[in-house]
């Protein structure tokens, strides 16, 4: 019995290496792909990679991406329209694409503001507006709240604000509590599975629009397929899941910040009836497009860039 066990050990591990081995092989040209794009400076915490674009002196702009995403879903089309008049500054939350955090433990939304202010403050930025697409839009909130007099407007874009009723099914294999499994997962199962469902997936968060043929590479996409980007998408996951009960129950009180929010009529990802009409009451304006999905910063960039310049006109 003892041989027939460690026999058993023996081709698990040794399936694991094989997994492992085949993980770094599928990723190992996803970085010459989606090349790093600006700088990455350290905060505590970590180090968050950005770019920032146009003049130093105009109004800042901070575009922060939502789960599984990075710089490259305002870089694709949002960023150039805006570098002309304002600032810009796009980066990677902690953890995603270039930019790093010590632990799991600081997907929190709170501290994901916290590292975020960190980085704004080494770059001499002041009162920004705070552009928050999907869970960056509750990163935004959470970084609003944290500094009532920090963000001169928020521009909310399809943002997650109330916690959700249901699952969003192209998101629920991010659903691992554990740090350890979530490791284990990333650098054996999850880059082969991600290949080989990326299309649905994306059909799925992209619906009722269709996924842009270069999203893979202009869009950022492919930087989705290495085991750290799931292992931060699952904590981003988990702590957005576990955290954005308690933000919620702060808006009535500690949001004073001016701004509005965006969403598109048929987004399949976030509900604007919950995600979006509720904030109204707390001094928000809502609009939505009608027949855009989720994805609004790749599929409708001119449409971001105005209500971005609609929100800077009310800073206060």
């Amino acid at each position: 019995m003892a041989s027939i066990l460690i026999g058993l050990i023996l081709v698990i591990a040794a399936l694991m290496a094989a997994l492992a081995a085949w993980t770094r092989y599928l990723g190992r040209d996803v970085e010459n792909l989606v090349p790093r794009a600006g700088s990455v400076r350290k905060v505590p915490g970590g180090a968050i990679h950005y770019v920032d674009l146009g003049p130093r002196d105009a109004p800042a702009v901070v575009l922060i991406h939502g789960l599984s995403g990075q710089l490259q879903h305002f870089t694709y089309g949002v960023t150039d329209l805006l570098k002309d008049e304002l600032r810009v500054i796009a980066l990677d939350r902690p953890g995603c694409g270039y930019s790093t955090r010590d632990s799991d433990d600081l997907a929190a939304l709170p501290e994901q503001a916290r590292m975020i202010w960190a980085l704004l403050e080494g770059l001499d930025v002041t009162r920004p507006v705070l552009v928050g697409h999907s869970l960056g839009g509750a990163v935004a909130l959470a970084m609003a709240l944290d500094r009532p007099k920090g963000a001169a407007a928020l521009a909310l874009i399809s943002p997650l604000t109330h916690q959700q009723n249901t699952e969003t099914g192209a998101f629920q294999g991010l659903a691992v509590a554990s740090p350890l499994m979530r490791r284990a997962i990333g650098h054996t199962l999850a880059v082969p599975v991600a290949r080989r469902t990326a299309a649905k997936v994306l059909e799925e968060v992209f619906r009722p629009e269709p996924c842009p043929a270069d999203f893979l590479v202009r869009g950022g996409g492919a930087l989705g397929l290495r085991p750290g980007a799931f292992i931060a998408a699952s904590a981003d996951y988990m702590a957005a899941n576990s955290g954005i009960r308690a933000q919620q129950a702060r808006y009535a009180d500690g949001l004073v910040t001016p701004g509005g929010v965006l969403f598109g009529a048929g987004d399949a990802v976030l509900d604007p009836a919950r995600h979006g009409t509720p904030m109204e009451g707390f001094g928000l304006s809502v609009g939505t497009l009608p027949d855009r999905g989720h994805m609004l910063p790749i599929t409708a960039p001119e449409a971001c860039a105005d209500f971005i310049r609609r929100m800077a006109a009310r800073a206060e």
